[in-house]
C-alpha cells in the first residue's frame, strides 16, 4: 500500500461539478464529477470501459472542454486559460502513436519541448534526462515508427516528464507493456509522488492501483459512485472480510453447508481446485460478528458442524481492491 499522506496541501488539480456531451443527442459521458489531487497523492480512477475515465482526463488535460464544471490546474483555471494549465501538466494517454512516426526519439521529444516552452539550453539535457529515465537512451535514435507499443508507452511517459510538470495525468500507463518494464514504470510513479508530483492514474490493473493509490474513484455511468481507500471500496460494496480454504472433493455441497451454518449475512462460493474445492466467504461490511477472531471462530464452529475440521490453509482477510470491484460491478454499468 501506498504511505499515508500526513499533510494538507492546495490541490494540483481540481475539477468540480465536470459535465460532459456528445453528439445532437447530448449523450451524457461524464456528469456532476468532482475530484482533487495534491501534491505527492496518487489518486486513482477506476471503472469499466465507457464509464466516463478517459473523457475526464482528455477535460483536466485541457483537450476536450467540459459542457459544465471548472478545472484547475495548479492555480490556473484550465477552461478559460488551456495553455498555461497545459504548461503545468505532464499527459500520457494509453493506445495511441502522439509522435511523429519518420522522425527520431530524440527529436520527437526536442519538438515537444519546443511547444511547452522550455529554455532551449535546458531541452536537451531535459530530454536527455527523460530517455534515460525511462529506459530509451540507447535507442533514441531510432524513428518512433519503428517502436513497439511498450516502447512508445515509455516515450510518451518520458514526454510527459518533460519540464517536471507538478500533475501528471496518467491514462492507462502500463498498456501493453511487458511485466518488468510494467514494474518499473510503476516504480517511477511512485517515486514521482514521493517527490511531491500529483498523479491522477486510470488503470485496468487492481494490484497497480492497490499498490500506487492514496485514494480511489470507482466511477460508473459518468458519475462517482464511492471514494477513499480499499476499505472504504470495500465497505461500500458491502464486503467486510474474506475468508478462504480447501476442502475435499467428496464435500461437493460444502459450500450450501457452510452458507446454511453462517446464514445470510454472508457469501458462500466454491470453485474447483485441482483435487478439492477452493472456498471463499464474503463476510458482509455490517455483519454482527465484528472482528477477525469472531469471524474465525464462527467459521470454525460451521466447519465442525458439517464434520470438518478447520483446514490448514484456513486465511482470513480484508477483501482486495479486485474483490471489492467485483462485487460492485453490477451497480457501475450504464
Amino acid at each position: 500500500m501506498p504511505p499515508t499522506l500526513t499533510a494538507e496541501a492546495t490541490p494540483v488539480l481540481e475539477a468540480s461539478g465536470l459535465r460532459r456531451t456528445f453528439g445532437k443527442e447530448e449523450f451524457v459521458a461524464v456528469d456532476d464529477l468532482s475530484l482533487s489531487v495534491t501534491p505527492g497523492q496518487v489518486h486513482a480512477l477506476l471503472g469499466p470501459n465507457g464509464a466516463g475515465k478517459t473523457t475526464t482526463v482528455r477535460m483536466c488535460a485541457t483537450l476536450l472542454t467540459p459542457t459544465a464544471g471548472q478545472i484547475r490546474v495548479d492555480g490556473v483555471d484550465a477552461v478559460r486559460r488551456p495553455e498555461a494549465a497545459r504548461a503545468r501538466l505532464g499527459l500520457v494517454l494509453g493506445g495511441e502513436l502522439g509522435f511523429y512516426p519518420r522522425a527520431t526519439a530524440r527529436d520527437n521529444l526536442l519538438f515537444f519541448a519546443d511547444l511547452q516552452g522550455l529554455d532551449r539550453r535546458r531541452r536537451r539535457r531535459a530530454v536527455d534526462a527523460a530517455l534515460e529515465r525511462m529506459g530509451l537512451a540507447e535507442v533514441a535514435g531510432r524513428k518512433a515508427g519503428a517502436f513497439s507499443r511498450g516502447m512508445l508507452q515509455r516515450l510518451h511517459l518520458a514526454r510527459a516528464l518533460l519540464g517536471s510538470p507538478p500533475l501528471l495525468l496518467l491514462d492507462e500507463p502500463t498498456t501493453g507493456l511487458d511485466p518488468d518494464v510494467a514494474l518499473q514504470v510503476r516504480d517511477l510513479i511512485r517515486e514521482l509522488a514521493d517527490a511531491g508530483t500529483g498523479v491522477l492514474l486510470t488503470s485496468h490493473s487492481m494490484p497497480e492501483v492497490e499498490e500506487l493509490a492514496h485514494t480511489i474513484s470507482v466511477i460508473g455511468a459518468g458519475r462517482i459512485v464511492t471514494r477513499g481507500t480499499v476499505r472504504d471500496v470495500a465497505a461500500h460494496a458491502g464486503i467486510g472480510m474474506i475468508s478462504g480454504f480447501t476442502l475435499p472433493a467428496r464435500l461437493a455441497d460444502g459450500a450450501a453447508r457452510v452458507q446454511e451454518q453462517l446464514g445470510d449475512a454472508v457469501v458462500v462460493v466454491q470453485r474447483p481446485a485441482s483435487s478439492r474445492w477452493a472456498v471463499t466467504v464474503y463476510w458482509a461490511a455490517d455483519d454482527p460478528r465484528a472482528d477477525r477472531a469472531a469471524r474465525a471462530a464462527a467459521l470454525a464452529a460451521a466447519l465442525e458442524a458439517i464434520g470438518v475440521e478447520a483446514p490448514a490453509d484456513l486465511v482470513t482477510r480484508p477483501a482486495s481492491l479486485e474483490e471489492a470491484y467485483l462485487a460492485l460491478a453490477d451497480r457501475l454499468a450504464r
